[in-house]
Order: C-alpha cells, then structure tokens, then sequence
C-alpha cells in the first residue's frame, strides 16, 4: 500500500473512533432483531403482502425464504432513469425463479441540474438528495425485507440512497445501475454551440439542436459528471457488480446484470454476509475518494462523500482529500477533462482496467468486502455475455486508447487534480484536471455578484474588458439551498477566450461539468453565514493560486477591519416550492460538512466525532 493512503487511512479511523463505534453498535442492534418480517404482527405482516399476487404470499408465509425491498428513482422525464421503468417486474421475475420474491418498497425523487440549473427549481437540487435519504430510510421501515436493491443513478438520487440505505446497514443493500445513452453530439462540440449562443452568434434553434443531439436517448448523460462519477465510486466502495457501470440499456448483457444483482442480493441475504456496514467502512471510502481523483470525477462529490461517510459513522474531510490527491495519478480523461465520454471510456478498458492500475500501484485497499465476494481485485473483470450466459474475464492488460485511458506509469497528470485553497477568505476546492497550466494562477480585481442572472446582464452590457475574477456570493447551502452555478460557465468561457485572465471564487457549487475556467467553489464559510467572502468589495485584488494552494484578498488590514458583512439585497425567493424547504436551509452544515441537514444530528446520535 501507498504510505499515504495508509496514513489519511489511519487518520480517518482515529478521527471517527467514537462515531463509528456507534454507527456499528446500532447497526449490531438492529441486526439482534428478527428481519425481513419474521417479528410483525399478523396483522401487519397481512397489510405488508396485501398487494401481492397468491404466488408470492405463500412464498412470502415462508419465513426462512428472503424478500427484497426495492428502493427506486425511476421516472420517465430523467433520460437515465427512464430505463428503471420495466426494472422491478424484470427483478420480480429473477427473484421468483430464484425461489425469493420482491417488492417496491417505496419510490424517492430524482431531479436533474441538467434541466433546472439556472431556474427556480435548482434551489432544491442539494437539498433533495436529504429528501432522498429520509425516503429511503421510510421505504426501509417496513422491516419486511431481508435486503434491498437501490435504483438510482444521477446527481444526489445516489448520495441520497447511500445516505438512507446506510442507517439500514444490517442488511445486504445493492446498488442497479441502468447505463450510459449512446454517444451523441461529442461534448466538445456542444460548448462551442453553447458558447457562440451566450455571445449572440448561435440561434436557440441551433442551440437546441445540438443540445438535442447530444442528450438523445434513454441512459445516463455520456460525459462525465456527477451521475457518471457515482457509478464508479459505488464499484469502488464494492456496493455494485463489478464492471456494471457502463453498459447502454436495453441490451442483453444490461439485462443479464440487473438478473444477477438480484440473485445476489438473495443468496447475500440467505447466507447471512454482505451487510453494507461490513463493506462500507473507512477503507471503502478511502477507495471511493482515490477513484474520485484518479478520473478527474465532479468536484460535488467533495460534499456528498463527506455526508455519505458520516451517516456510516466515518467523518471524511477536505484535507484528507487533498492529501490524497498529491499522490493519486489521473488516468483517464473524460469530458470535460477531455474529449472522450464514458462510451469511449469504457471501449478503452474502462473500470477494469482502472481498478488493475490502482491496485498495482497500492492506491486502493484490496482487502475489502463487496457485493461480489471479499477482495476489490474482482473489480479488475469486466462482465461478458457467452451463449447468453454471464460470466466475467480478465479486464484488458493495456490500454486499448491512451488518449482516454492510462498505465499509472504514463498518467495524464501525476495528481489527482483536485486542490484545497487556503486563505484569508476561508476554504474551498479546485479541480484543475480540465484547466490549462497557464489559467492555475490569476491575480485581478474582483467584481461581485448576489446572483446568476445579474452576472449575466452585466455580461450582455458588455461590462467586461479587463481581467477579473467574478465573485458569486450568497450561493451557499444557509443562504438558498446551494444551487449549481453551471449557467455561468459558457459565460467565463467566452470571457478566457477573448484571451482575459478570469476565475470564479463562489460559496456555491459548481458541477462534475466544470471545465476550462479555474473555480474556487465551496467556499466556507458562506456569506450568508458573514464568511470572508461577504466582506469583498468591487474592485479587491484577489489572488488565486492553485499551483500553491492559496486564495487570498489584498486589502489593508485597517480597512478591512472597518467593513460591515453585506447583507444579501433578495432574500431567497418564494414560490416553486422553495419556502418548504427554509427547515433545511436553517440546519444545513457547512460545505465541508458536506452541506447536510442531517449533520448535528448524527453527530449526537453517534456519540460525537473527534
């Protein structure tokens, strides 16, 4: 092993000693429990088979035979979880042939940044994958099942699940993926359609177009965002068959994995092994973390990691990335860190071949429990199809695109991209894997924004000419629910490419499809919560280094001293639904403790964290 996954390793365990103790503790309770209905009443145990055909109730008054509770986020306006439509009559079916039976145990939401970034809805993105997790924990207190299947793929529907799921870890929990949609319109040529529209020179039509073209059918968006990066990191935490990420839909070898995952969960169930705290623990998370790093994945899982590991007792945070990331080489280039999508990616050897590089450099614990079996070098096959029967093989032994995909000995980038800035205006991150060398360090007086949209008009009314680093302020979790800021980017775009020197320094969010121009997003603490940054001006000189690590405002001490928080000039907006959600706004954590209602909380339930 790496000594320095060993030390953030031997770090994290210290750390979360007396949460994590906990955690296991009331996950060895629940577990001295009778399951999967064996303790209900009669008359509960009849409202909970009410529903089923006769099958599967004398199956079910079986009470030695296991019931799987599915847990999905299927609806049919999300691309990639369209396909989750036919997936529980087809894990019915498998179930029933496999001598178990299976029931939807409740359904959660599944929104997409993709449709509302940059619209009221986008206010409630962060906050919904929160929404998700206490729907899967209500799903799961039925305790009529005996293990659980997740459905879910995209931004915060996988956190969430995990974050739910988790406060169920008795039991064997699963996770289905549903695949990519086939390569459409390459990414790249996108943004340049989305940048020449920002500027006037594309119609809404031509932009529509490609836009259509690129998100063309049932499956995953095929670039590499947060949906995409989820998928890996469940392999890397061994809570999904190995190799399953990337498979399109409705192909039989798609078809045959969502068969096996639930025979899986059935032959787990019945022997009593896979519990997701017994996979799950502080090396699972490190693993995901390293695979995060290692594919230049979305910098939002710089929240969700840390909300995920503690709801397992385990408080991850931003140095340990860092520290990670000094040594994590990067491997593959997807978009927007390059031009491939996960298609590509996966023809180029995809997670099989990944997993053997990682492990072979001691990146990546080995001695782990997952889904499949104990040991993360099953991880190191990829699922094939033979006379229609599935089985795994050895991953390919090089590279078969190193424009895509690389040895640990000829990595893209000796790091894993992703950088802690430190400073007098607080903390935040960086991804630099898609940002030339050359944009790493900016220097320029600050203009500041309260909002996307006046960022905008002031772009319209030509209001840019010289080098500057935007401000976008009250954007984090207490202030407005944390939005993706991603309207913003073909904006910056345009302004880097007129050849300016330009940054964004936010207390808000940024995607997995941040790209080109350098951003300190997370910044903590948040102006609504009178950090730094609610302290900035028009016109301070900023300084971002990402080469060093620093984010700095240059401003006499004395005056600084003298000024006053702004105070946000719109308090959040009505309407939308928003005003539902002012509860979690109130008890939201700071970004580095992952941004989560659900923090204190767990805190205290657990016994504290050191």
């Amino acid at each position: 092993m790496h000594p320095r996954v060993i030390e953030v390793t031997e770090q994290l365990v210290e750390r979360s000693r007396l949460s994590r103790t906990a955690y296991l503790q009331q996950m060895a309770t629940a577990a001295a429990r009778p399951r999967g209905r064996r303790d209900l009443s009669c008359s509960n145990f009849a409202h909970g088979m009410a529903g089923c055909p006769a099958g599967d109730k004398d199956r079910l008054r079986m009470v030695d035979e296991v019931n799987i509770g599915m847990v999905t986020a299927y609806n049919d306006m999300l691309s990639a979880h369209q396909p989750y439509e036919t997936f529980p009559a087809q894990i019915r079916a498998a179930l029933r042939a496999f001598g178990a039976t299976g029931q939807v145990a409740g359904g959660v939401p599944a929104m997409c940044d993709g449709i509302t970034q940059g619209e009221p809805g986008m206010e409630l993105s962060l906050v919904s994958r929160d929404v998700i997790a206490m729907g899967t924990a209500i799903a799961l207190s039925h305790n009529m099942f005996d293990a659980a299947l997740c459905l879910g793929i995209c931004d915060k529907i996988v956190p969430g699940l995990l974050m739910g799921a988790l406060r169920f870890g008795h039991l064997p929990i699963l996770f289905v993926p549903a695949g990519p949609m086939p390569s459409g319109l390459p990414n790249s040529e996108k943004a340049k359609v989305r940048q020449r529209y920002a500027e006037g020179l594309a119609t809404r039509e031509e932009l529509l177009d490609a836009e259509s073209k690129a998100y063309h059918a049932p499956g995953t968006c095929t670039f590499y965002g947060t949906a995409n990066t989820n998928q890996m990191l469940l392999e890397a935490m061994g809570l999904q068959l190995p190799g399953a990420s990337f498979i399109n839909p409705g192909t039989p070898l798609r078809d045959a994995l969502t068969v096996h995952v639930a025979e899986q969960a059935a032959r787990l169930a019945r022997a009593g092994e896979g519990s997701m705290a017994s996979i799950l623990d502080e090396r699972a998370l490190v693993n995901a973390l390293v695979m995060l790093l290692a594919t230049g994945g979305s910098t939002n899982l710089t929240l969700h990691l840390i909300a995920i590991g503690q709801c397992a007792g385990l408080q991850l945070n931003w140095t340990d990335m860092a520290l990670l990331s000094e040594v994590v080489p990067t491997l593959a280039r997807i978009y927007p860190n390059g031009q491939a999508d996960v298609n590509h990616f996966q023809a180029a050897g995809g997670s099989a071949y990944l997993f053997a590089q990682l492990l072979d450099g001691g990146l990546l614990h080995a001695d782990v429990n997952t889904i499949a079996g104990p040991g993360l070098q099953r991880y190191t096959r990829e699922p094939v199809l033979t006379d229609g029967r599935l089985s795994w093989r050895d991953g390919p032994a090089a590279s078969l695109d190193e424009s895509v995909l690389r040895s640990r000995q000829t990595p893209f980038s000796a790091d894993g991209g992703l950088r802690l800035l430190e400073g007098n205006l607080g903390r935040s991150v960086i991804k630099v894997s898609a940002v030339q060398p050359e944009y790493w360090r900016v220097s320029a007086s600050c203009r500041i924004f309260d909002s996307q949209e006046a960022f905008v008009d002031a772009f319209q009314r030509d209001e840019f000419q010289s080098d500057v680093i935007v401000v976008a302020r009250f954007q984090g979790p207490a202030a407005n629910g944390m939005p993706e800021l991603h309207k913003l980017t073909p904006y910056l775009g345009v302004l880097q490419d007129r050849g300016l020197q330009v940054a964004l320094v936010t207390d808000g969010r940024m995607s997995g499809a941040s790209g080109k121009v350098p951003a300190a997003i997370h910044l903590t603490p948040e102006a609504h919560n009178g950090g730094p940054i609610a302290y900035l001006r028009d016109g301070d000189l900023l300084e971002l280094d990402a080469v060093n690590g620093t984010l700095q405002v240059q401003v006499d001490q004395a005056e600084w001293q003298a000024r006053t928080p702004a105070v946000h000039a719109e308090p959040v907006r009505r309407g939308w639904g928003r005003e539902l959600f002012a509860f979690a706004r109130t008890t939201a954590s700071a970004a580095e403790q992952g941004a989560s209602c659900f923090t204190d909380s767990l805190i205290q339930a657990d016994g504290g964290a050191t």
